[in-house]
């Protein structure tokens, strides 16, 4: 049989492509339909047997679990959080490192570089920089704000959280939106300095409605992976203390590891968490590509 020249073009790159595709399904879709499944039932993780509950386990979630709503109301703020000063800071340093004459890859690489290490590492970092160093520099300089319980206070355990995640995750974006920057052609902004424009003027009219399709790649990197937090918090306050820091996905591996051992359950929790990170992100890249519409 004769093959075109377009169909063996396509077979090879079929052929290619094809570990890949076995590879996302067997280790990927075929776990996520099975979540799926074991969310209706209530199996523990080792009985072989196990028996159909049907949305029992979603009822009891959302209706009759205090703790994992409180999770998600903690994981809500802190998603809000990080999305807005994440890519507000990766977005400023991205415009602070690009306008540098010199020295451009030193910044890149210092800011970068905390993205290269795991949070698991960085927070055990974090951890004896709260608790041994930021009151040392408080009593040195009689900064007095230093000197909390960083970890052991619910008020401050928020805000720690926050610094590491942000210390973790703002080099990444940042090197998105410089390479966006790097795409906005010099000869528009030339045009509206010429018409009068100050520097804060033409990165409102001129780059910014240019660097919209990262901006849009950055709120949806942010949501996606603040939902789905946890090394973060397991690294610093596991959750604690009284389960005040409790995410969704600490929530749901005590639930499935640690106390319980109810997989089900655990299991009906997770494919909520994904329900919820399916519908803001859709609603939220469906705003951000009217806008670059617009733009």
């Amino acid at each position: 049989m004769n093959l075109s020249r377009k169909n063996k073009q396509s077979i090879i790159l079929l052929a290619f492509v094809l570990p890949s595709l076995l590879f996302y399904a067997v280790f990927t879709i075929a776990p996520a339909f099975g979540g799926v499944w074991y969310s209706l039932t209530n199996w523990n993780g080792l009985n072989p047997t196990y028996q159909m509950v049907g949305f029992s386990n979603y009822i009891e979630a959302l209706g009759n679990d205090p703790y994992f709503i409180k999770s998600i109301g903690f994981t809500l703020k802190y998603v809000i959080v990080m999305v807005v000063l994440q890519n507000v800071i990766a977005l400023l340093l991205a415009v602070l490192v690009e306008s540098r004459r010199r020295s451009k890859v030193l910044f890149r690489t210092i800011f970068f570089m905390p993205n290269m290490l795991s949070l698991i590492i960085g927070g055990f970092m974090w951890v004896f920089i709260f608790t041994k160093v930021l009151p040392v520099i408080a009593e040195k300089t009689g900064w007095l704000l230093l000197d909390q319980s960083w970890i052991g206070d619910p008020s401050f355990s928020f805000y720690s959280i926050v610094i590491l995640s942000l210390w973790g995750g703002v080099g990444y974006q940042m090197v998105i939106y410089i390479a966006a920057l790097q795409g906005v052609p010099k000869s528009l902004s030339e045009a509206a300095a010429i018409d009068g424009a100050n520097s804060v003027q033409n990165f409102r009219h001129v780059t910014l409605p240019m660097i919209y399709p990262a901006v849009t790649i950055g709120i949806f990197l942010t949501l996606s992976t603040s939902f789905k937090v946890f090394d973060a918090v397991f690294a610093l306050t596991g959750g604690g203390p009284g389960r005040s820091t409790q995410v969704i996905a600490i929530n749901i591996v005590e639930e499935a590891f640690r106390f319980n051992q109810r997989y089900g359950y655990a299991s009906a929790k997770a494919i909520i968490l994904f329900i919820i990170v399916l519908l803001i992100t859709m609603v939220q890249l469906w705003i951000m590509k009217r806008r670059e519409v617009e733009a």
